[in-house]
């Protein structure tokens, strides 16, 4: 059985953070840990009310795991401050884990703030240079490399950047854009193009944390970066193909739509 830890926020409602990692690590077959950053009241309409885990448990809760059980893989989602992202940088370098996928949160699905955007340069320069792949969304690549990206040349150039700037592979996602959803990765010396149809649908809530999770638990099981993301890529197109109608807002994705998706 390989193992993967979830270092991110809880979300109440089940459809992303916390919630989303562990149920997309249990559907590829993958023992999921997690350590939760902060606690996000929220729902598919709304974010209520964000409360931040004091560093010194953010860090005994990785302590906890990685000295019992430590991870194949590491995926980490929700920081949103300074002093929670300087704690996550120091546990990661006290352990070293290997398959770091981070999934730079700065919003949620409704536009709320889940970072303080006085934090991204401390992102930038304390956490990013320890991830294995970094999986921006179009807002957070153009946050991060500090331009506008209005195309898939642009989606390339802000790859490069960001890839030059952290050392990690970067998959920019482009949900956001127009036309089919297509995501670019950078190793450092290749590009690569995913590329999925656009699924008509409102429920995508926790999208981004379902697919970098689902990338996380591909390295957790042997796989390299770029046959990760292409399974992962695979799993969330499905996962919203298959989406669930819940709530009155963005309803979250279906993270075992393998097990029970209705034709």
């Amino acid at each position: 059985m390989k193992t993967a830890l979830t270092i991110a926020g809880s979300d109440c409602s089940g459809g992303a953070g916390i919630q989303a990692d562990l149920k997309t690590f249990s559907a590829h077959g993958v023992f999921g840990m997690s350590a939760i950053t902060s606690v996000v009241a929220e729902n598919t309409v709304r974010v209520i009310s964000v409360q931040d885990i004091t560093p010194e448990v953010i860090q005994q809760q990785i302590d906890a795991v990685c000295e019992d059980i430590f991870p194949d893989a590491v995926k980490i989602g929700m920081l949103s401050g300074v002093e929670t992202m300087k704690a996550v940088a120091e546990s990661l370098e006290k352990w070293q884990p290997q398959n770091i996928v981070l999934d730079p949160v700065m919003y949620a699905k409704n536009g709320a703030p889940l970072m303080a955007l006085s934090a991204i340069e401390t992102l930038i320069e304390k956490v990013l240079p320890l991830a294995t792949l970094i999986t921006p969304n179009i807002p957070e690549a153009e946050y991060i490399a500090g331009m506008k990206i209005e195309s898939l040349e642009q989606m390339k150039e802000a790859a490069a950047v960001i890839q030059q700037r952290t050392g990690a592979a970067v998959l920019v996602k482009g949900g956001h854009a127009a036309g089919d959803a297509t995501d670019i990765l950078f190793d450092g010396k290749s590009y690569y193009s995913f590329n999925s149809p656009r699924i008509d649908t409102k429920n995508t809530h926790g999208t981004g944390c379902t697919l970098s999770s689902a990338i996380c638990a591909q390295l957790a099981l042997g796989a390299e970066i770029k046959e990760a993301v292409a399974s992962g890529k695979d799993y969330i197109t499905q996962a919203i193909r298959y989406s669930l109608p819940l709530g009155k807002g963005h309803g979250p994705t279906n993270h075992f739509w393998k097990f029970f998706a209705a034709e």
